[in-house]
C-alpha cells in the first residue's frame, strides 16, 4: 500500500533532509537537487498532473520543454540525475509503486542534430486534426504559427492579439531576454489565425487573458505542456515515427528556408538569434524588404504559387 502524497512540499522537504543526513551530500548539491524537484513540481502543477500519475513519457515531455526553453543539455543531464534520486526516494519510501525514471535516458552531450520534418509530413500532421473538435481551428492556427513563423513554444503561448498585424503580414513576439522581434507571416498563417479569431470570440475568456491569442476551451492561455501534447499527438496520428516537439517545427522551418536559398541573415533575424531589442529599433527596419526576402523562399508561399514543396 502506497503512502499519501497529499502534502507534496512536505515530502520534498523530507527528501532534501534525507540527502543531507543519509547521502551526506554538500549544501550546494542538496540545494541543486531540491531546485530541480521544485521546477518539476511547478511544471506538473501548471499542467494539472498529479505526482503519482507521472510516467516516463511525462518526464520526457518535461525535458523537451526544458530543451525548448534553451536549457543546456549538460544542465538537463544533471536534472535527470536529480530526478532519478527523487523518484528512487519516493519508491523506497513507499510513496510510489514504480519508478518512472528507470527508462529515462539522459540527454547526450555534444553535437546533437534535431529531427527535421518534410513539408509533406507537416501537412500530414495538420491534416490529422479532427475537424469535428471544437479546438480544430485553433490547432490549425497554432501549427501554422509554430511552423510558418518559426516561433518558440514559449513565444506561441504568450503571443498577444494586439501584436498580430494580419493585413500587413507580420507579427511581433517577445523572445529570450525579453527582446522583441518582427516575424513575417505567410498568407497561410494569416488565413488560419484570422479563422481562429472568429472561433475565439465565442470563448468565455478569463480575466487577464483578453489579449492572449491562443486559449483553451475554458478561456485560459495554452500551457507549453499542452502545446507539446498537441504536436506530439498529431505526429502520432499522422504516423510519423520521429521524436517530435514544437521545437521540431521551428527547426524544420529554418532548415526549409535555408535549403530553399533564403538569406542566412534574414533567417537569423526572423528566428531571434540576432534579436530586435526594442520596438523603436524595429520601427527603423525596412519591414517590407524583410518580408519579401523571407516570402521568396517560404515553404508555404512556394506551395501557394504552385511550386513543388521540399521533400
Amino acid at each position: 500500500m502506497t503512502r499519501s502524497l497529499h502534502d507534496i512540499s512536505a515530502v520534498a522537504g523530507d527528501y532534501e533532509m534525507s540527502l543531507r543526513l543519509d547521502k551526506g551530500l554538500s549544501e550546494n548539491s542538496c540545494e541543486g537537487y531540491r531546485r530541480d524537484v521544485d521546477r518539476l513540481l511547478a511544471w506538473l502543477a501548471e499542467g494539472g498532473i498529479m505526482l503519482r500519475d507521472v510516467t516516463t513519457d511525462t518526464l520526457r515531455l518535461f525535458l523537451g520543454d526544458l530543451h525548448d526553453l534553451g536549457i543546456a543539455e549538460r544542465s538537463q543531464a544533471r536534472m535527470v540525475s536529480g530526478l532519478r534520486s527523487f523518484f528512487r526516494y519516493l519508491t523506497l519510501e513507499g510513496y510510489l509503486e514504480a519508478d518512472p525514471t528507470e527508462l529515462l535516458e539522459s540527454p547526450k552531450l555534444g553535437l546533437h542534430l534535431p529531427e527535421v520534418l518534410t513539408v509533406a509530413e507537416i501537412d500530414a500532421m495538420i491534416a490529422a486534426i479532427d475537424p469535428a473538435k471544437d479546438e480544430a481551428q485553433r490547432d490549425r492556427a497554432m501549427m501554422e504559427t509554430l511552423y510558418g513563423c518559426g516561433l518558440r513554444v514559449s513565444e506561441l503561448v504568450n503571443l498577444e492579439m494586439s501584436r498580430v498585424y494580419a493585413s500587413e503580414g507580420y507579427l511581433i513576439v517577445r523572445g529570450k531576454g525579453d527582446k522583441e522581434r518582427m516575424v513575417p507571416m505567410s498568407d497561410t498563417s494569416v488565413a488560419e489565425i484570422t479563422a481562429w479569431l472568429d472561433d475565439r470570440q465565442r470563448l468565455p475568456v478569463k480575466p487577464g487573458e483578453e489579449n492572449i491569442l491562443f486559449l483553451n476551451r475554458r478561456g485560459h492561455r495554452l500551457t507549453r505542456q499542452r502545446a507539446f501534447q498537441i504536436v506530439k499527438g498529431l505526429a502520432e496520428a499522422a504516423g510519423i515515427r520521429k521524436t517530435i516537439s514544437p521545437h521540431t517545427l521551428r527547426h524544420s522551418f529554418a532548415t526549409h528556408l535555408l535549403e530553399g536559398g533564403a538569406n542566412l541573415r534574414a533567417i537569423q533575424q526572423m528566428l531571434g538569434h540576432e534579436s530586435i531589442a526594442t520596438t523603436q529599433i524595429y520601427i527603423h527596419l525596412d519591414s517590407s524588404a524583410l518580408r519579401d526576402d523571407i516570402m521568396r523562399y517560404h515553404p508555404r508561399a512556394a506551395a501557394a504559387s504552385g511550386q513543388s514543396p521540399l521533400r
